[in-house]
């Protein structure tokens, strides 16, 4: 989802960092605003085969990392785009969670990596979420991220928020204001 609230800042972070991104979207729209946002390679999920897409961009050898914030329906697509010794990183769950996995189907063809990061273990202590405030927020700063709010919704309201959300037919993040 390059055009959402978290694909759109992974496809600034990327160009910021001079690496290449492809990215999935549902509708041309949305493809023009995550281009628009850094991402070097779109495809349209709706249109395109998105294995053989990543393949022919990759010249058949698959991508170094995937990102997934959608979950089962995006899971064996996403393992099957990644190159040798590849990392999964599944980040969220958007279309219902992964059912069982095999591990050794899945992931030793290709001798992959997996993670599922959770936020708040990357901020255990005071001193990591004052880290990584201060490299989202001089990012920003600096004009390399912009957070993109597309709609900002009272904290009373957050189930009108959650369906949007998951309607997935959102660009940008979502606020909630208390």
């Amino acid at each position: 989802a390059a055009a959402g609230g978290v694909g759109l800042i992974a496809c600034q972070w990327a160009k910021s960092l001079g690496a290449s991104m492809i990215g999935t979207v549902s509708t041309k729209a949305k493809g023009e605003l995550a281009k628009k946002n850094g991402c070097e390679f779109i495809i349209n999920y709706k249109e395109q085969n998105v294995l053989n897409e990543v393949m022919k961009i990759t010249n058949n050898e698959g991508v170094q990392v995937v990102y997934d914030g959608v979950g089962k329906d995006t899971f064996e697509t996403s393992i099957s785009c990644l190159k040798f010794r590849g990392l999964m990183v599944s980040f969220g769950q958007s279309s219902g969670m992964v059912e069982k996995v095999d591990l050794h189907k899945t992931f030793n063809p290709k001798s992959l990596y997996f993670t599922r990061p959770t936020l708040m273990h990357y901020n255990l202590t005071r001193k990591d979420l004052e880290l990584s405030s201060k490299t989202l927020f001089d990012k920003i700063e600096k004009g390399e991220v912009n957070t993109n709010i597309s709609e900002k919704f009272n904290l009373k309201d957050a189930s009108k928020a959650h369906v949007k959300l998951q309607s997935r037919n959102t660009t940008g993040s979502i606020l909630l204001k208390p």
